[in-house]
């Protein structure tokens, strides 16, 4: 802010092309079924920040298939490989999965079911499943451990979901046109521009 170069006002010029070419997309909720299915999709990158190392988490959760909810930040730990960022990611968005869960059994006053989360790191489900699979991660901060214990309860079930279909991956790095344009439909972000008059 205090010395921007041609670089920087560059950059600038290139968020606001994009912001001019999306300005009319938002995201679209149609009524669906009366019984409420919530799931969720949880990613990470590695390192993806030049500076300190760290890995971004990304995470999007739906009803009936609507976005209602969608996060990205940086972790606060650096991590020493892709297994251990998508576990750290995937711990993250099972706190909110369960605040989410708890939010809709209040809304409905009906028993919340398990809440589904899709991971693309099969390393890290075999460690979010496996308590004894703990030799290469006993690095790995306590806190973090809390997404096994949320699966042994029975509130969160992981499954794996190819990189291509995880929905949380516009979240967490730079996407090329043609794959941007895909998470965007994947997302539920729609042309709302034909909808006006």
């Amino acid at each position: 802010m205090e010395r921007p170069t041609i670089m920087h006002h560059k950059v600038v010029k290139h968020i606001l092309r994009y912001l001019k070419g999306i300005i009319h997309f938002g995201l679209v909720y149609m009524k669906g079924p009366q019984k409420i299915g919530t799931f969720g999709y949880s990613d990470s990158d590695l390192a993806g920040d030049l500076d300190g190392r760290k890995s971004t988490s990304g995470m999007t959760f739906y009803f009936n298939e609507s976005l209602v909810s969608w996060n990205s930040q940086k972790q606060k730990t650096v991590a020493l490989s892709s297994c251990e960022t998508e576990f750290m990611a995937a711990t993250t968005a099972a706190c909110h999965a369960l605040w989410l869960r708890s939010l809709t059994s209040e809304l409905t006053g009906v028993e919340s079911k398990p809440m589904t989360m899709f991971v693309n790191n099969k390393s890290s489900i075999a460690l979010m499943k496996n308590p004894v699979f703990h030799g290469c991660s006993k690095h790995i901060d306590t806190m973090f451990h809390f997404i096994r214990e949320c699966i042994e309860k029975g509130q969160i079930v992981v499954e794996f979901v190819n990189t291509e279909e995880q929905r949380a991956d516009v979240l967490t790095k730079a996407l090329p046109g043609v794959k941007l344009a895909v998470m965007r439909q994947l997302l539920g972000v729609r042309d709302l521009e034909p909808c006006q008059d």
